[in-house]
């Protein structure tokens, strides 16, 4: 596997049985420019590689594209393209030149690929509509957590839970947090809208924190928070390291994602790892992850009042709560488990092995 350079890990490393090659780039100061440098140089390397005896080329996402599509005519070997996104959903339309170049690459792998792979039905059905991409060569593999994934979601064992939690809140306050990129798809908004329905059902005695970064997005949510006269019970933290993630998941009572479009919802599963009961809206790929009423609580898109009415449930019903989270653990370890989703991604190339005239070998 070739990806991009990512000090201090190093240039060769392998992970699990994988090789992964990390190289550097060329920089560039336009981005597009950047990505340009990217896919010559994964074309250089991979014309470098004469050992290997590649049978099938796996591109993630439009950014490689070009080196894809290109190595797949040169050595005539099958392609698998993995669409994690679409411009066209993150934005429910084109609207900008900047857009219509990333839409134009998407749609370009996605027509070139033997077998395209998505982590959703909503995303399968995206990728068809918005890519044009005919269903029969749609795949949907979901994501997982990896076991060691899921023990980072731990905090160590001499880890003192009242001294941590009283940086955040009162012993006898709620802490309901959000924890990803801070952008305005992700519907923190909606949050800070239902916020004062929920301080009203619970006696103010509440803290919303917001993890993440996004420097512009949040600037707009402090001022929404002045706004709505919430902003002694809203706390923005920034980045906050996965070590400290882990620490403040053990001590939360509620974990929000009102997200305005998700393909999957990976956030959800790390919070099942934690053991922490979810609230989700109801887009994307989030119903998919989430089973309402069994492993969370799922709320319509973009609407305050219904958000608040199910992280009250959360807060107000500990039995609920606690089936919840219980049942979404156990989700997490049978169904999004890598013992059992690494198979399906196999299955995929063995579709493919021998389409290609080359037969795999690259010189």
């Amino acid at each position: 596997m070739a990806t991009v350079e990512a000090p201090p890990a190093p240039p060769l490393e392998t992970v699990d049985g994988l090789q992964v090659h990390r190289l550097p780039i060329e920089p560039n100061t336009h981005f597009f420019g950047w990505v340009d440098n990217l896919n010559r140089r994964l074309v250089q390397w991979a014309e470098e590689q004469t050992i290997a005896p590649f049978q099938v080329i796996h591109a993630h996402d439009w950014l490689v594209a070009d080196a894809a599509i290109a190595l797949q005519r040169q050595w005539n070997l099958p392609l698998v393209a993995t669409i994690h996104a679409t411009e066209f959903g993150r934005y429910n339309g084109i609207y900008s030149d900047a857009q219509r170049h990333v839409h134009h690459k998407e749609v370009h792998l996605a027509a070139k690929a033997d077998r395209v792979v998505v982590c959703s039905e909503y995303m399968a059905q995206e990728v068809h509509r918005a890519l044009h991409c005919p269903s029969e060569k749609v795949r949907v593999i979901p994501n997982g957590l990896s076991l060691a994934r899921v023990n980072a979601h731990r905090p160590p064992p001499e880890f003192d839970r009242d001294a941590f939690r009283r940086q955040f809140a009162e012993p006898d306050e709620a802490l309901v947090y959000y924890v990803g990129r801070i952008s305005h798809e992700k519907g923190i908004f909606v949050l800070l809208e239902a916020a004062p329905h929920i301080l009203t059902a619970c006696q103010n005695r509440i803290k919303f924190v917001v993890i993440g970064s996004g420097e512009t997005h949040t600037h707009f949510l402090k001022q929404r928070v002045a706004h709505l006269g919430i902003a002694e019970r809203v706390l923005f933290t920034g980045f906050m390291a996965d070590g400290e993630v882990a620490k403040f998941q053990a001590v939360a009572d509620c974990a929000v994602f009102p997200s305005l479009y998700e393909p999957f919802g990976i956030v959800a599963l790390e919070s099942f790892a934690a053991g922490v009961p979810v609230v989700v809206s109801s887009t994307g790929g989030l119903p998919e992850v989430v089973r309402h009423e069994e492993t969370g609580l799922i709320a319509r898109v973009n609407d305050g009042p219904a958000l608040a009415a199910a992280i009250v449930r959360i807060l107000q019903e500990p039995d609920l709560a606690q089936r919840l989270a219980i049942a979404a653990q156990l989700d997490l370890h049978t169904r999004f488990n890598w013992s059992r989703i690494a198979p399906q991604a196999l299955a995929v190339y063995q579709e493919l092995v021998g389409v290609g005239a080359g037969r795999g070998y690259i010189k």
